[in-house]
């Protein structure tokens, strides 16, 4: 049975492949605007394509990242996002939006979700000015060639980047 909504759950969605720290400001402050946060990791993404790490991976980054944070939780989940949102209770999805283009496609995917789930909203949240550049796909060529990652994902995605790219380069 579907929990029924709960104003102060709200569901983080993406691929998070890897988690970055754009991705654990938007989380992290989204874990201020709500009792709960369900950090949702999409299974196999369609706009992305394969993904470098697998789900089991993307959440147990998650769930390292954010243990400090009480009120975040991690799930996968493989359905509609404002399906999965309706299941975990959730009335809010909140996203991040760095640059223009962020806010065309979202423009987009909110409203065919408002459609789909009049009843559950979309919330976005600006990019904290150092973060306004980052993102997973990124960080994975900035990896892929030798670039510096410190600084813009946690240490352990850091050093399992370097590992599975030097996995896939031989």
């Amino acid at each position: 049975m579907t929990p029924p909504p709960h104003p102060s759950i709200a569901v983080c969605p993406g691929s998070y492949d890897p988690i970055t720290y754009g991705h654990l400001d938007v989380i992290g402050r989204a874990a201020n605007l709500f009792d709960e946060v369900i950090v949702a990791v999409v299974d196999h993404p369609v706009r992305k394509g394969k993904t470098l790490f697998d789900t089991d991976e993307r959440l147990a980054f998650i769930e390292e990242a954010t243990r400090p944070l009480g009120n975040v939780t991690a799930a996968a989940f493989s359905t509609l996002v404002v399906d999965f949102a309706r299941d975990v209770g959730a009335r809010a999805i909140v996203k991040g939006l760095r640059a223009i283009s962020d806010f065309e496609y979202e423009m987009e995917m909110n409203q065919l979700n408002r459609q789909q789930a009049p009843d559950v909203d979309t919330l976005y949240l600006m990019a904290s000015p150092q973060y306004s550049f980052l993102s997973s796909s990124g960080i994975k060529e900035l990896a892929t060639f030798g670039g510096a990652i410190d600084g813009l994902v946690p240490e352990r995605v850091a050093a399992r980047l370097q590992e599975e790219l030097a996995r896939q380069r031989t």
